[in-house]
């Protein structure tokens, strides 16, 4: 039951009470008003320079139960309201701001409403009060957000009110494996420093539902991180003495829009367009292959600076983005070596090209010279073997010609072949390692 709740159930109680017994509120004046505001400020021993008495937490509790034989611990009532939210995620901590409110019993601040003008709550210095020495398991470091209220709120029925506003820094195990698809769930713990569960026990004033809604709807922060639920859950923990434990598990989603903008969607195009140059022709294929592996690699710093130093998985945006490093890297490699061998198909060609020419120049002297030496014995005879000469040399050359286009269109066929059976592969590669990742992220 939420606080306002309980106090109007309270209120509804005393009224039932004074109809029952006939008592009416009378319409106070300001005087009297006044005079009974003197009256219970004496009645609850606050005009007392010795405030010990009101300092010091009753250690029984039996004023409230019809049976005093029986001993109960006292219940401390604590509502956490979560209002702005910063996560360090090298840090493995969260800083959030909180509004706390504390409600406990005090037996020896009662008083009965009828005799002091209906008022049925008193507020009064804080520091005049034991108050809960409730502290946060998690707690880094702990500051008011504002400046630390000064007073409590004194109900008739024995139950007093403190409302801080808290700045928290607690320390939060993360999981970045899904980074920036990432959901986190921190704890705060509240225990008691000193008293044992038979002493004290923790409770919330009101139920997880109302305490969502009501930090979703006084949330500030719209950044990074979006508030999805406030949950609590009861524990106990051992150590002297068994200690009772509340804690809160916030639950906060991340808004992943900043780094699909800024670092999967530039990477994702920088990967198509190493698809694409494969059909770049000529040199400036390579150039622009490391060009996009330098980006690749800006990309890799970028994230590191992001991501905790320490962490048990690597997160899969760091897989996405080292994937297509290795990727782009392997493509130069294949790209180099290709241009080897179209290299080496075309230096060949080069050469036997040359020699080719040198052949045909000397079969032609040869010609020249051969009939020249037997034209003298038998000019028809000489004319034969001239054109047999020749039908040989051109024979023989066309040969050479075709054996030495073969050697160099097999260079170039080899390359061919290499670049396309690697294109297919790493377009296969690149969709299974997508959907690998997306099904990995959506789990």
């Amino acid at each position: 039951m939420h606080l306002h709740w309980l106090i109007f159930v309270l209120f509804s109680l005393a009224f039932f009470n004074s109809e029952c017994t006939g008592w009416k509120p009378k319409d106070c004046s300001v005087t009297e008003y006044a005079e009974a505001k003197k009256a219970l400020f004496v009645r609850l021993g606050l005009d007392k320079n010795d405030a010990q008495f009101t300092k010091m937490w009753p250690l029984i509790f039996n004023d409230f139960l019809a049976d005093a034989s029986e001993v109960i611990p006292a219940t401390i009532f604590v509502d956490m309201y979560v209002t702005s939210i910063t996560v360090n995620e090298k840090a493995q901590s969260i800083s959030t701001l909180v509004k706390l409110e504390t409600l406990w019993p005090n037996s020896n601040m009662t008083w009965d409403t009828h005799g002091f003008c209906g008022i049925d709550s008193f507020i009064a210095p804080k520091n005049m009060f034991w108050t809960p020495d409730i502290s946060i398991k998690e707690s880094i470091k702990t500051e008011f957000g504002t400046k630390d209220s000064p007073n409590v709120l004194l109900f008739s029925d024995g139950y007093t009110l403190s409302t801080d506003f808290l700045s928290l820094t607690t320390a939060c195990k993360m999981d970045l494996y899904k980074f920036p698809f990432d959901h986190q769930i921190c704890n705060v713990t509240f225990q008691s420093t000193a008293y044992s569960v038979k002493e004290i026990q923790i409770d919330v004033i009101s139920n997880p539902r109302f305490i969502t809604q009501e930090s979703k709807e006084t949330f500030q922060a719209e950044g990074e991180w979006d508030l999805q639920s406030v949950h609590n859950i009861s524990d106990t923990i051992l150590i002297w003495n068994e200690m009772d434990l509340l804690i809160y598990q916030i639950s906060i989603k991340r808004r992943p829009l900043l780094y699909v903008i800024n670092i999967i969607v530039p990477v994702f195009f920088f990967l198509m367009l190493d698809l694409a140059s494969f059909f770049i022709v000529g040199e400036e294929k390579l150039s622009f292959k490391v060009t996009l592996l330098l980006s690749i690699s800006v990309m890799l710093l970028i994230l590191s600076n992001t991501l905790p130093s320490m962490s048990q998985k690597m997160p899969l945006i760091g897989i996405f983005c080292l994937a297509i490093f290795c990727l782009i890297g392997i493509s130069i490699m294949e790209t180099i070596f290709v241009n080897y061998l179209k290299a080496k198909g075309a230096e060949k060609k080069s050469v036997e090209t040359t020699s080719t020419d040198s052949g045909s120049d000397g079969g032609v002297r040869n010609q020249q010279n051969s009939p020249a030496s037997v034209r003298d014995q038998n000019e028809k005879q000489s004319y034969t073997l001239d054109s047999l000469k020749q039908i040989l040399t051109e024979c023989w050359a066309a040969t050479q010609r075709k054996q030495r286009q073969k050697t160099c269109l097999s260079w170039t066929g080899v390359a061919r072949i290499i670049d396309v059976t690697f294109l297919v592969l790493y377009i296969i590669t690149v969709i299974v390692l997508l959907s690998v990742l997306g099904k990995l992220s959506i789990t």
